[in-house]
């Protein structure tokens, strides 16, 4: 059997979750074994049509009343329990900083081989795998060995699992045994986004901004030109670090990982964490006035030059269109 540890919201897995059922399931198909799922919190029992939709045969609704939110410790210890029950062939979770975390705590407790940020899994004796290390600068060629191997599928490197005609998964609840010390790292609050923005991870259009837009003023422009495009803003670490724009809005190997259409970086230079976060785009336009810049050598097309000049003269021409 092989296991894939499911993060969800508004009735459905997240997308890093839906590229780990992806992954999940190629490995399903190679051993001939059936694929199952486990998620937790409010709503998770009503996973079970989409996630049947994919293949999924079994959903473990992990019971407690403590994991009514992200509680690491506590969901590391839930899952070993189930691990060690049912003993799959693999445990595979998203890369997530949430699912990492959680992931990482199964491996302890149950001292299981965990291979992190996986691209490539090649089932066999033994099982061979790629990864992603060094913030995804090189890959890694690596065996995995054991009776349960656990894995992290890589942000983006899996197309995500598409649901088609299936019957429901079938419901079983799991109940961990978990003490009050579980529970000693848990969110106790939630600060709700923005009505009606678009989050970063899921937008189609990226207006990236870094030390090149010179101010907090001077992303007026940035907001304009997402707008139009019906996307969303991006920035650098020095930015939020400079106090312009906050950390949420982070793209990079400490921020939020982003796969848009396109994603339009506006004056930065291409640090190799920022470029991690963003290697997903599927097309890179930069806007720089310095050519040799990481960020410019890599994108998709560049313009050089100054981008206060440049983005005004793109948003007078999408106006004009209009």
């Amino acid at each position: 059997m092989i296991l894939v540890v499911v993060e969800h919201e508004a009735g459905a897995p997240d997308r890093l979750s839906s590229e780990a059922l992806t992954l999940g399931r190629a490995l399903a198909e190679a051993a001939g074994s059936p694929l199952e799922a486990v998620a937790w919190g409010p709503g998770a029992a009503g996973l079970a049509a989409p996630l049947g939709g994919v293949g999924v045969t079994a959903l473990h609704v992990v019971e407690h009343p403590g994991l009514t939110d992200h509680a690491p410790e506590a969901l590391g210890m839930a899952l070993a329990q189930l691990v060690e029950r049912d003993r799959p062939a693999a445990v595979v979770g998203t890369a997530s900083d949430r699912g990492a975390e959680v992931l990482a705590h199964v491996a302890a407790r149950t001292g299981l081989p965990l291979a992190a940020n996986c691209t490539e899994v090649r089932p066999g004796d033994p099982w061979q795998v790629t990864r992603q290390r060094w913030g995804g600068s090189l890959l890694e060629e690596a065996r995995l060995e054991g009776t349960t191997r656990l894995l992290t599928a890589a942000p983006h490197a899996f197309e995500p699992a598409v649901a088609g005609a299936g019957a429901p998964a079938a419901v079983q609840a799991f109940t961990p045994e978990l003490t009050e010390r579980d529970f000693r790292v848990r969110v106790t609050a939630r600060v709700p986004a923005e009505a009606g923005k678009i989050s970063l991870a899921d937008a189609r259009v990226v207006v990236g901004g870094g030390r090149g837009v010179g101010s907090a003023e001077g992303f007026a422009q940035l907001d304009e030109l997402a707008a139009l495009l019906g996307g969303t803003v991006g920035v650098s670490r020095v930015v939020t670090s400079a106090g312009w724009r906050p950390h949420a809005q982070q793209v990079g190997q400490t921020g939020t990982r982003i796969a848009p259409d396109l994603y339009i970086a506006c004056g930065i230079s291409g640090a190799i964490q920022h470029l991690v976060g963003s290697r997903a785009a599927k097309a890179v336009l930069a806007i720089n006035t310095d050519r040799d810049a990481p960020m410019v050598t890599k994108a998709t097309y560049a313009v050089i030059g100054d981008l206060h000049a440049v983005i005004p003269a793109v948003i007078a021409e999408i106006k004009a269109a209009r």
